[in-house]
């Protein structure tokens, strides 16, 4: 069967783990060549390895995405490797974590250095991501004129469509829903398409050791009207759909993967 990405040229960053290496696996499954991306160089090249393990192509970057630097670098090291870039997946971000005990952060009680760190990543690392893949999108145009257009996927999150998740991390999601939905207009009339995906609760290391507590993640399964929690793959996979040739009239949409948490308030049956 031919691959959804096949002879495509991806970055996926936040690569070293959950929803990234699950993403560089299932795009180098389809066919793309892929950059896994993580601030972490040695997860970011277990990645690789990983997907090369599994007859892919793959390199392992470390790039901090806060760093408009050392995204370029990325860009240029992927472009040097590979040729081209076809898919930026603007996959990384972090949140704040709860106090033992206590529940979500109170807004005024999240220190400012905290609220700047995951604005850094959540934020500006996607913002980072966009412009250094349009760049390099313009650059292949200009060479080509027939060349194809590119796709940028961002990683957003439920908590970027309605209030969940806490203050600071719901707000740094909505910064990218918004910046998804105005840069699709931006681009569109470059042929060039943005999209991201809104996962809802998910036991990957956002909370440490929660992909080994089954009671956890039994309860935060409990919370999505499906029943069951999302899990890497299933965000992995919308991010394949929304960067493939199947979603080639889709741009500006926010897809949410949540199992039906952002569709209303349950009603429950007595």
């Amino acid at each position: 069967m031919q691959g959804l990405l096949d002879g495509k040229i991806a970055i996926v960053t936040g690569a070293g783990s959950g929803v990234g290496r699950a993403a560089c696996l299932v795009f180098a499954q389809h066919g793309a060549k892929v950059a896994a991306a993580d601030v972490d160089g040695a997860n970011a090249e277990r990645t690789a390895t990983l997907v090369r393990e599994a007859g892919g192509e793959a390199i392992g970057v470390a790039c901090d995405v806060g760093d408009e630097t050392a995204v370029e670098a990325l860009v240029a090291r992927t472009v040097a490797a590979f040729g081209r870039l076809d898919v930026m997946y603007n996959n990384a971000g972090i949140t704040i974590l709860p106090k033992p005990g206590q529940g979500l952060r109170r807004f005024v009680d999240t220190d400012q250095a905290e609220i700047d760190r995951i604005y850094r990543v959540n934020v500006t690392g996607v913002i980072n991501g966009c412009k250094s893949a349009i760049r390099q999108f313009e650059r292949q145009a200009a060479a080509d004129p027939g060349d194809p257009k590119g796709v940028i996927v961002n990683t957003a999150s439920v908590a970027g469509l309605i209030g969940y998740g806490g203050t600071a991390y719901g707000s740094s999601k909505g910064a990218v829903t918004i910046l998804t939905r105005t840069l699709a207009i931006e681009l569109a009339e470059q042929g060039i398409r943005i999209n991201s995906v809104c996962p809802a609760g998910m036991p990957t290391n956002f909370i440490p050791g929660m992909g080994e507590n089954e009671a956890a993640k039994a309860s935060m399964g409990q919370a999505h009207p499906l029943g069951r929690y999302v899990d890497p793959a299933d965000c992995a996979h919308a991010a394949l759909f929304l960067a493939s040739d199947l979603a080639s009239n889709i741009t500006g949409v926010n897809l949410p993967v949540d199992g039906g948490l952002s569709a209303g308030v349950q009603v429950r049956k007595r």
